[in-house]
Parts: structure tokens; sequence; C-alpha cells
């Protein structure tokens, strides 16, 4: 076959094109930290990216569900903590009610400060979260409890929040288990006792069970929550674990060993250079080299 001055040319550009491409390659590598900047130079590398870069955003969304779990049940967890409070004064100020050298002025203080003590339990009712009434179930926009107008929560639908995938966690406490109708009636009863003279010291001392009762209750539903916030805890550090997994495995997948770049880069240089000086000598001189 006869090897024409063009066939040379032709073949000689073609592998300078390759030996430009791949120095473009590493430069690329180089200046962006990355094994490839499109997904036709390594398909594999390109797949295996987005499904690591997918779960990486998904445990980042996971991740951002716990601050919201925190913040609603750290809010349930003091509430309840200053209700427990609260109840334990009421319970305190009818033992000292039942006490029979108390005379009526002295009943009707002790009514006034448990009058206080049940709006206060009104309001520890009504407590919100990044906006939301965190004790009225799934309805969070409306007040769980408004004694004015005599209402009080029915809604018994769990907050539920995803944290790990098809995980979901209730991150609510149950209005009906703590701040209920009945809590406030036999409230509102002790406070109605207490401004009636004709009341004796035993049907004071009988009320102290009914306290009793919402206290157990109130510590009940709390001691749920702490188990409850114990789990949110061991999912976050299973969250931390994948998230630094899932950085690393889609590191290793897409970035470039710089080291290894540059050592490339400095070698296909050096090919790139003598490629260019060969090519020079191996193209024959045209006719106009010939007339000069």
């Amino acid at each position: 076959m006869r090897v024409t001055q063009s066939m040379i040319s032709t073949s000689t550009l073609r592998h300078l094109n390759t030996s430009m491409s791949q120095l473009k390659l590493y430069q690329d590598q180089l200046s962006t930290g990355k094994k490839i900047t499109r997904p036709s130079q390594d398909p594999v590398v390109a797949m295996n990216g987005m499904r690591y870069r997918t779960q990486l955003v998904e445990v980042q969304q996971f991740k951002r569900n716990l601050g919201e779990a925190y913040n609603w049940m750290d809010s349930a967890d003091s509430a309840l903590n200053d209700t427990t409070s609260a109840l334990q004064r009421i319970r305190e100020l009818t033992v000292q009610a039942s006490n029979d050298t108390y005379e009526e002025g002295q009943r009707e203080n002790i009514a006034e400060e448990v009058r206080q003590l049940k709006e206060h339990l009104e309001s520890l009712a009504n407590t919100k979260s990044n906006n939301k009434y965190i004790f009225n179930g799934t309805n969070t926009t409306n007040k769980p409890v408004d004694l004015e107008n005599d209402t009080f929560s029915t809604n018994t639908h769990d907050v539920e929040l995803e944290l790990l995938k098809g995980v979901k966690v209730p991150v609510n406490v149950s209005p009906q288990n703590v701040f209920s109708q009945q809590m406030f009636n036999d409230i509102q009863q002790l406070e109605n006792m207490l401004m009636n003279e004709d009341t004796t010291a035993e049907e004071l001392s009988a009320m102290l069970d009914t306290v009793d009762g919402h206290i157990n209750n109130t510590i009940n539903e709390r001691a749920a929550l702490g188990a409850r916030v114990n789990r949110v805890e061991m999912m976050d550090q299973r969250l931390q674990d994948q998230e630094v997994l899932a950085t690393r495995i889609m590191s290793d997948n897409e970035d470039a060993d710089l080291a290894e770049v540059i050592t490339q880069l400095l070698t296909q240089e050096n090919v790139h250079r003598a490629a260019l000086s060969s090519s020079s000598r191996i193209i024959q001189p045209s006719l106009l080299d010939f007339l000069r």
C-alpha cells in the first residue's frame, strides 16, 4: 500500500489530538478534583455517583427531620416537667387547705393560687414549637385547650416524622393523657371547694388521690416520651454513621487522586512535547518549503 503525505499528516494530527485530549483530561481533574466532568467520560462512575449522592441527600433530609423531632420532643418534655411541678404545687395547697386551722379568708387565698395554676396549666397545654401546637395531635393550628369556651382536644392522631427510610416515629404527646377535660374539671372542683366555707377537711383530703392520679398520668406520659427520645438519639447516631460512610464512598467514587493526577499530567506533557517534536520531523517538507 502506498503511503501518501496526506495519510501521514492525517495520522499525525489524529495522534496529536488524542494526546491533547488526554492532557486536557488531566488538567480538568487537577482543577476540579474530580475523576470526570461529564458522564460520557465514565458512565459507571457517573451512575454510581448519582446513586451515592441520592443516598447522602436522603440522610441529610432525615437529619433535618431529626432536628424537628428534637425541637418537638424537647418542648413537650419541658412542658410536661412544668405541668408536673404545677400539679405538685396544687397538691401541696390541697394538703395545706385540709388543715382545720385554716380560716375562710386563707382558703380563699389558696383558691386564688389554684386558679392561677389552672390558667398556667392551660398555657402549658397550648405550648407551641415552630408555631405549631404540640399537644393537639395533627391539628397543630388550633389550641388544644380553651377554658373560656370550655373546649378540649379530641385529636388522637399521632404526629409522625420519618427519621430513617421507611421508619416513622411519633413525636407528640397525647393531650387526652395529660391535659384532659377531666383534669381541668377536677382542678375547678377543688377551687370551688376551697371557696365554699362548708367544705370539710376530709372532703379536701379526698381530693389528694384525684390530684395524685393526674400527677401520675403526667409522669407516665413523660416517661413514654423519654423512651422515644432515647430511640431517636440512637437513630441520630446511626444517621451520623451513614452520612460519614456515604460521604466517604462518594468521595472514593468521584474524587481524583491529586498526587496521581499531577504525576500523570507531567508525564503526558512530556509525551505531548515528544509527539510534537517527532511530528515535525515525520511530516515531509512541502513544495512551498523548497520554493522559499
